[in-house]
């Protein structure tokens, strides 16, 4: 009987080893890789190398690009770009390889800008020039004296003796440079032709003109442009000021007036009364003038409608007998009180109201002064 041999069953063990010995064949080793903080830093490393490269290549770029010279002036166009030297700017002469600058300009590094100083002075001198000829034209639109055109030669002179060219000294070039610029800058602004001679002459414009003409010539210029309506203006405000100070005078003598009436009414009383209290020698009229001229002020008296109005209202009073009599034979108007049966005008005055008795006592004086000596004429009525 044969026997088969028997296969020996395969170790778990074996299979597991296995497996794990190819696991570490196929994985890379951890020390392949940087850790995070030599990550970092390695960064770092890279940042500052690229600052440094940078920067060496900036300062190497620049030192060498000012170290070109520059391009002579009397080179073509085409060769002046060229990158052995560097174009000879505006307003700038160039000869091996040296920049220079024209008057009237500085260095600016590679360029030439104007020289501010000039610049201001020839401004100066042109502003100077502008305002005398203007001034002179403005003159002859006014008052019709004065100068127009102004030739070129006499502004040439002009600027030879003005103080801002005295402060040049002695460099001939700016001295020149300032009035041509200034030439320049007058040109523009004022108006230009040739006379006869060919020669060059200015003028002030006519717009400019007017902001130099003086107030006085301003004044009068607009009233004649305007007067049709400045006269209706001025007679308006006549008419009015008139009619104010009519209305004003009118309320004034109507006030003064009343007051006035108030005062008669009460020396009329009062002396109505004391000639009944003086055993009947005392008179009970009195003349009318008189009592005018001692109420009146003396400017009061050149108006004769204040008492016109005085004896408008003394007229519609019936306390107060109005007729004419004799006094020291002439004819008076004599104004007289009614007691009899007559109610008292003090009681309706306001209060605080009265007449200064002094006054009073002074006319009722003359009164009865003046009635003694008449008390035996008749008391005749004349018409």
């Amino acid at each position: 009987m044969s026997s088969t041999p028997k296969k020996r069953p395969k170790s778990k063990h074996n299979s597991y080893s296995k497996n794990s010995s190819l696991n570490s064949i196929l994985e890379p080793p951890q020390s392949l890789f940087p850790s995070k903080g030599e990550f970092l830093r390695l960064i770092t490393v890279l940042a500052i190398a690229s600052a440094v490269a940078l920067s060496c290549n900036y300062f190497l770029t620049f030192f060498t690009s000012t170290s070109k010279p520059f391009c002579d002036s009397n080179l073509d166009p085409i060769d002046s770009f060229s990158d052995s030297c560097e174009p000879c700017p505006s307003n700038g002469k160039c000869y091996e390889g040296k920049l220079e600058c024209i008057y009237g300009y500085r260095r600016h590094g590679k360029l030439c800008i104007e020289d501010r100083d000039i610049d201001e002075t020839a401004k100066k001198l042109s502003e100077s020039v502008e305002a005398g000829l203007c001034e002179a034209y403005a003159q002859v639109l006014c008052y019709g004296t004065g100068t127009v055109w102004v030739r070129e030669n006499d502004i040439w002179n002009y600027l030879d003796r003005h103080n801002l060219m005295q402060n040049v000294g002695s460099d001939h070039t700016t001295y020149v440079y300032m009035k041509r610029r200034a030439m320049e800058t007058i040109a523009k602004l004022l108006e230009t032709r040739a006379n006869l001679h060919g020669l060059h002459e200015f003028k002030c414009p006519d717009a400019l003109a007017e902001h130099y003409k003086p107030l006085t010539c301003r004044f009068r210029e607009l009233v004649s442009k305007h007067s049709l309506i400045i006269m209706l203006i001025c007679a308006g405000l006549i008419g009015c000021a008139v009619l104010f100070l009519k209305v004003r005078q009118r309320m004034y003598i109507s006030a003064r007036a009343e007051e006035l009436y108030n005062q008669v009414c009460d020396m009329l009383e009062e002396n109505a009364l004391g000639s009944k209290n003086v055993d009947g020698e005392g008179e009970s009229w009195v003349v009318a003038s008189w009592l005018r001229d001692h109420l009146l002020l003396p400017r009061e008296r050149k108006d004769p409608q204040l008492w016109k109005k005085v004896e408008e209202l003394v007229q519609d009073d019936s306390r107060v007998d109005r007729y004419p009599k004799l006094v020291k034979g002439e004819s008076k108007v004599v104004w007289e009180w009614q007691v009899e049966g007559s109610l008292s005008s003090s009681g309706r005055r306001k209060k605080g109201e009265g007449i200064e008795l002094k006054s009073n006592e002074g006319i009722n004086t003359n009164i009865n002064q003046s009635s003694r000596t008449l008390k035996t004429e008749p008391k005749t009525l004349i018409f």
